[in-house]
């Protein structure tokens, strides 16, 4: 299963086998309940008020008329584990009918709370977007003793947290389509998944990624999702032949990194170019791939004091237009966005290639 962080030993089989023995079947949980936000003056709240101001003194956010937010929480008790998620919603004006669901998977370290200026932006276009939170590689890796961060991570980075983020994702979506207030509300059959980082390794797993292992192959494939949006994702470090585990992804994808979007954390490395061979080797034949000049591996995140001050703010502004021309294109047939989307961005990109066709010339 990915390491994405930890450059360690896999676990022996034994230690493996509990968590092959997990099946998205076996998922069962209580009734999902509405959960409230941060406590205000709390650490989370701070840096989240903070992250607001920023992103909407650059104007990446929306106004706040333009969409709804529900903070939700459930429990799994096959798993004994919460599930928190964080739901962005069009204004009602918009539901006379059902819209269109992304579901979010943060990274290592994030939260519900993260990713907003996506969100919020693909609630006020017309799209519901469900931002989860997988509490065993969230925000609380930062609380504790700061000598012990490294081993945390690495703990993050488990197999069995690789598979807990994959199981948060299925019932996360479980429990939305199932409530009688959410559900009306949403459509069921236009579900893409987009996640960055560590969350873009949970929606490769959910698209169909297959892991090989002795008692067999380890297949997590979510058949409810259309398409998915792969943001810098870590390669499956540790595994053998990595070229064939995303061979078996069929769905419509679209995958986002940049020059400079390293991973550089004690024990563990890796390049933008680890992103682009994972785009090659996906079997998706509908696959497209966005290249930035520069950056950073978090600029893709609500921060904006990473990956250039100049730049940060326009590659949030692209990609989020990117993603919208993306889910036209693959949710209602919309092809002249995504077609007309390079060459608005030309001094930005440095690779683009649309639908796993010739690359685009970049003047």
């Amino acid at each position: 299963m990915p390491q994405s962080y930890a450059n360690r030993p896999m676990p022996t089989a034994r230690a493996r086998l509990p968590f092959l023995l997990m099946t998205v079947a076996a998922l069962a949980a209580c009734a999902g309940k509405p959960n409230l936000p941060p406590e205000p003056a709390s650490p989370v709240s701070n840096w989240t008020v903070r992250q607001q101001t920023a992103l909407s003194n650059a104007h990446l956010l929306p106004a706040d008329s333009a969409y709804q937010t529900h903070y939700l929480q459930w429990h799994d008790a096959s798993r004994q584990r919460q599930v928190q998620a964080k739901l962005y919603l069009p204004p009602a004006a918009v539901f006379a009918q059902r819209v269109p669901l992304v579901v979010f998977s943060h990274g290592i370290g994030g939260s519900r709370e993260g990713y907003s200026y996506l969100g919020k932006n693909w609630a006020a276009q017309g799209y519901a977007s469900l931002h989860v939170q997988h509490e065993g590689s969230d925000n609380r890796l930062w609380t504790g003793n700061p000598l012990a961060l490294v081993a945390r991570m690495q703990d993050a980075a488990q197999e069995s947290e690789a598979l807990n983020r994959v199981h948060d994702l299925r019932f996360a979506l479980d429990q939305v389509l199932a409530s009688t207030d959410l559900a009306p509300r949403l459509d069921a059959t236009r579900i893409v998944a987009a996640g960055h980082s560590y969350g873009a390794n949970t929606v490769l797993l959910a698209a169909g990624a297959v892991v090989q292992r002795p008692s067999g192959p380890v297949q997590l494939r979510d058949s409810r999702l259309r398409a998915a949006i792969i943001i810098s994702a870590p390669p499956f470090h540790g595994e053998a032949a990595p070229q064939s585990i995303v061979k078996a992804i069929a769905i419509p994808t679209l995958h986002i990194t940049a020059t400079g979007d390293d991973i550089r954390i004690p024990g563990y490395v890796s390049s933008y170019e680890d992103r682009v061979r994972l785009f090659e080797q996906i079997g998706s034949t509908q696959k497209t791939l966005a290249v930035y000049r520069e950056g950073s591996h978090s600029m893709f995140t609500d921060r904006l004091n990473t990956g250039g001050q100049a730049l940060n703010p326009k590659v949030k502004a692209a990609t989020l237009a990117l993603t919208l021309a993306f889910f036209g294109d693959v949710l209602a047939g919309q092809k002249a966005p995504l077609a007309a989307w390079p060459a608005r961005h030309l001094d930005l990109l440095a690779r683009f290639e649309p639908n796993g066709s010739t690359p685009a010339a970049l003047q």
